[in-house]
């Protein structure tokens, strides 16, 4: 126990009561915060810091006014911060404080951020048991070889929505992170078993930005877990929507609940519907695909520029939340996309009514967070009135959509009316009467209740005003009966109410006047009539103030019974307000309706990428899929457009089944059941991950996760390491997608090796982005018009994608266009020319003494040669002195030793790379890469690569 005593001793023995990083305790009118907590909140908040002396020391204070205490708990735990409030209380003696509520980044209804506030727990069965310290051998870094279970809970309590799901199976990890992912939490609570794996818990800080707070570990316990949910939701509810024998995700929901119970949030009562989701019911995009295809922010991390801020036209921040949400989790129910479409046509083609719309809705405010609010307490009188006013924006938007006949057919028609609009009319007319149309912004001043509401405060309100209006009148009346012109009433805390007079004056006022202060310019008074009426206003104000928030109080526990209805009445009009964004982008960029249907066949006329379209002319590209054609290697030139084709076909497929139209002039889409995508170079050298290893990974992602109902996009595979090596994985992985996995697959590859695979495959065919000049067809003389050629310097990029095959991948022009100098460039087209026609090269700078060397490199053995044949031999004088590098100059081969013996090569290779490079190298020679199924051909070469790099 500390020494400190009173405030100081206080604060500190309230610390220890709590696992809170801070604590807030209320002093009077401020919170104050002491010691090592004050110097934290000043760093982070730019709080001045005062000194408190207690028991002979002194101690850092730092406060905030009590009604600003909101805005900076806000900022505290948007930095991450968990901070306990303590409150103060009146006692006989005095008054005492205790902790009433733990804020926290996933329990704090105040939030500036429109986006969803998830509240995360996981637990995990299948392992040794929770509790039980073990290492999980399911961990981040690989999944286990016997299934695993995760349960998954997500709450956002500002809006009362809570989810619960199951992660099961050799890849269970592995899915409950990109479930995470998706859901981007500000607080993840680690079950007993989860928190002590470090990969996964590492794996979580990496791929969000979530806290991750310890919750105890009895609240996973199954009875526990079950207990509370059949409190909060009901005792058959678990039955009912199918969780009840799925214990991870039971354990998980259950300590959600019991923490937000503990940290006093008090929005139990917001959390009134219990949803359970499958991975059969969604698309599945795990983060690497969600990263690539950049759905809601830019690879580089910004909001503008993604997919969700092309197409976010909504007016409200329920409904961009709906949207972002659909975006993120795309649907595999038919009959539920063909109804999201079926809302978007009629709003596309009611003009006037979609605006209309979104004039209304731009009056709404987020009901679902209102309710949250009323829930907990925290709402106030213009809360209330907002909730008025957006039930009454619900009525209009009905009315809206009734009167014109397309809307009312279409399935805007049942989402309007899926909420009960009776009561919500009933509570919208009840809060109209109770609450003023502009109330103050606290709930302890008055001027909350409207006139006629309660006859008890009417006529409260009656003396009060009564009692002020005597008060106004008294300076007229002074004036006359005394004759002083400069006289006036006022009043202050310090005071009270006061007659002030001018100074000229104020020798010549009434005996009864009573002489209270003096100013440089005047005196002030007060009269035995004064002070009585100013104790019955006081007494009178404190009584109304009394019973005008005993009143509020009762309504807002309505409002707080009614919040399953406003979330109904929430997240009708976000769904039309989703569904309108979608409709008016769809009409400002000419998308047209897909038709979904449950085949193979992928069929884009005119395609063009969502977001590349905005900002340039788009050159749109048609793609062909089918049973028969499932598998396209896309070649061409470097930037000539291949990632943004590929893209664009996997954002149309996702945009269908979000029910959105997509940019093309005609799409036909076969539903998929997931999206993956290996895209781009990125190295985790902090992981110990190169950028190799990380294209790896993406890959064995791909080829366990997919399935024959899946779109797969490669953007180039095996460009990481050596040149044999690369095409090698590369081949390996594309007979395994063709064989095996069976996907929808489009491949970018400069490894022109890879086309012919074309006429070996059956359902393997090529296409390739044209460049200007390349042959198309014989001309009348029978010859082919020639290709465009680096030599020349001049190389047109059309974007136009076309069937077939390419050779040239005009990097030269690439580096061109970057800039590099011109020298280098004029030397590559002479290099690349000579390379074809598989001429000598001088290898300027190399050799002895200094004097180019004639070489020539055999495509065959991927080495460079001297003319005599010698494989990267020297022209020097002796010839047989060793071997030179033809480009570096490094000594290779078989050098002699100071005393004239041979070197063994092992040994050489064992000093340049490592110990373990020979074995390595027998290892590689060893392989069969046409016996080596893929998954196994990249755990070697993942091992092989690990070996030389502990090295």
């Amino acid at each position: 126990m500390t020494e400190a005593t009173g405030i100081v001793g206080e604060f500190l023995a309230l610390t220890e009561e709590t696992d809170a990083d801070l604590l807030a305790m209320q002093c009077g009118d401020f919170y104050e915060f002491f010691d090592e907590d004050a110097e934290t909140v000043a760093d982070e908040l730019d709080l001045k810091v005062s000194q408190k002396s207690s028991h002979g020391s002194s101690y850092p204070m730092a406060g905030v006014p009590l009604d600003d205490l909101t805005p900076y708990l806000s900022a505290l735990v948007e930095r991450g911060y968990r901070v306990a409030v303590a409150d103060q209380y009146e006692t006989a003696d005095g008054h005492a404080r205790e902790i009433t509520r733990v804020v926290t980044p996933g329990t704090h209804l105040e939030t500036s951020d429109d986006a969803a506030q998830y509240l995360v727990a996981v637990a995990r069965e299948g392992d040794s048991g929770d509790g039980s310290g073990g290492r999980d051998r399911g961990g981040a870094g690989s999944d286990a070889a016997t299934d695993t279970t995760y349960g998954l809970a997500m709450a956002d309590v500002t809006t009362g929505q809570f989810l619960v799901t199951e992660c099961v199976g050799a890849d269970a990890t592995s899915a409950a992170l990109t479930e995470l992912y998706k859901f981007d939490p500000v607080e993840v609570l680690p079950g007993p078993a989860v928190r002590n794996d470090d990969d996964f818990l590492a794996a979580v800080r990496e791929r969000t930005d979530a806290s991750l707070s310890l919750q105890e570990a009895e609240a996973f316990a199954p009875g526990r877990a079950r207990h509370r949910l059949r409190e909060q939701f009901g005792a058959e509810t678990l039955e009912s929507v199918g969780v009840a024998d799925r214990e991870a995700a039971v354990r998980a929901a259950g300590a959600i609940v019991a923490y937000v119970d503990e940290t006093g949030a008090g929005v139990l009562a917001s959390m009134t519907r219990l949803q359970s989701f499958d991975d059969g019911d969604h698309v599945a995009l795990d983060a690497t695909t969600q990263r690539n295809l950049e759905l809601t922010e830019t690879m580089s991390g910004d909001r503008d520029g993604s997919l969700f801020d092309t197409v976010d036209h909504t007016a409200t921040s329920a409904g961009g939340r709906r949207l972002r949400e659909w975006l993120q989790r795309p649907r595999r129910s038919r009959g539920e996309l063909e109804r999201r479409q079926s809302a978007v046509a009629a709003l596309a083609e009611a003009a006037m009514a979609r605006d209309r719309l979104r004039e209304v809705l731009g009056d709404a405010y987020d009901l679902e967070r209102l309710a949250s609010r009323a829930a907990s307490g925290s709402a106030d009188a213009r809360d209330l009135r907002a909730a008025a006013e957006t039930l009454a924006v619900l009525d209009t938007v009905a009315d809206i959509v009734a009167e014109r006949e397309r809307l009312a057919e279409s399935p805007l028609g049942e989402i309007v009316d899926r909420p009960d609009r009776a009561a919500a009319a009933d509570l919208r007319d009840a809060l109209e009467e109770a609450i003023v149309a502009d109330p103050p912004g606290t709930v302890t001043q008055g001027g909350l209740i409207r006139r006629g509401f309660d006859a008890d405060l009417d006529a409260v309100i009656d003396d009060h005003e009564s009692a002020l209006a005597w008060i106004e009148a008294l300076p007229d009346r002074e004036k006359s009966r005394t004759g002083i012109t400069h006289l006036s009433v006022d009043r202050n805390k310090t005071d009270g109410y006061y007659i002030q007079v001018g100074k000229s004056e104020a020798d010549g006022v009434p005996e009864e006047y009573d002489q209270i202060k003096t100013l440089k310019n005047s005196k002030r008074f007060t009269i035995p009539e004064l002070e009585a009426k100013e104790r019955e206003v006081l007494r009178l104000e404190e009584r109304r103030h009394e019973m005008e928030r005993e009143i509020f109080e009762r309504v807002r526990e309505r409002v707080a019974d009614r919040a399953g209805l406003l979330q109904d009445c929430g997240r009708a009009l976000a769904t039309v307000d989703a569904l309108g964004s979608l409709a008016a982008h769809a009409v400002r960029n000419d998308w047209v309706r897909p038709d979904l249907h449950e085949g193979d066949t992928l069929e884009i006329e005119a395609g063009r990428h969502p977001v590349v379209e905005q900002t340039t002319q788009f050159v749109p590209n048609d793609l062909s899929m089918s049973a028969d054609r499932q598998f396209l290697i896309v070649t061409g030139p470097n930037m000539s457009g291949k990632s943004t084709y590929m893209r664009q076909a996997a954002l149309v497929t996702l945009l269908a089944q979000v029910g959105s139209f997509v940019p093309a002039r005609s799409a036909r889409v076969g539903l998929v059941d997931g999206i993956y995508t290996r895209v781009g170079a990125l190295d985790e050298l902090a992981q110990g991950r190169s950028t190799f290893m990380v294209e790896m990974q993406e890959l064995s992602n791909i080829l366990h996760s997919a399935s024959e109902d899946s779109l797969v996009i490669l953007d180039e595979v095996g460009r990481g390491t050596a040149t044999y090596d690369g095409i090698s994985i590369a081949w390996a992985a594309t007979e395994y997608l063709h064989n095996e996995v069976g996907a929808k697959t489009l491949f970018a590859t400069h490894y022109h090796e890879l086309t012919t695979l074309a006429d070996h495959l059956d359902r393997v065919f090529n296409v390739h982005v044209a460049v200007d000049g390349e042959p198309r067809s014989p001309s009348a003389n029978g010859t082919e018009s020639r290709p465009a050629d680096e030599s020349d310097g001049e190389v047109t990029f059309l974007r136009t994608v076309r069937d077939g095959a390419t050779d040239r991948s005009y990097g030269i022009h690439v580096a061109d266009l970057a800039g590099v100098p011109e020298p280098v460039v004029d030397r590559s087209r002479t290099v690349l020319e000579k390379l074809r026609e598989e001429k000598a090269i001088e290898a300027k700078g190399g050799g002895s003494g200094g004097e180019p060397v004639q070489t020539v490199f055999d495509v065959g053995s991927g080495e460079f040669r001297t003319e005599s044949g010698a494989s990267g031999s020297s022209s020097g004088a002796s010839g047989s002195a060793g071997s030179s590098d033809a480009t570096t100059g490094r000594e290779t081969g078989a050098a002699a030793t100071a005393d004239g013996g041979a070197v063994d090569p092992e040994s050489v290779l064992a000093e340049e790379y490592g110990a373990d490079a020979p074995d390595v190298l027998d290892a590689v020679a060893d392989l069969d890469v046409n016996e080596t199924p893929p998954v196994e051909l990249m755990a070697k070469v993942q091992e092989w690569q690990s070996r030389l790099d502990e090295e």
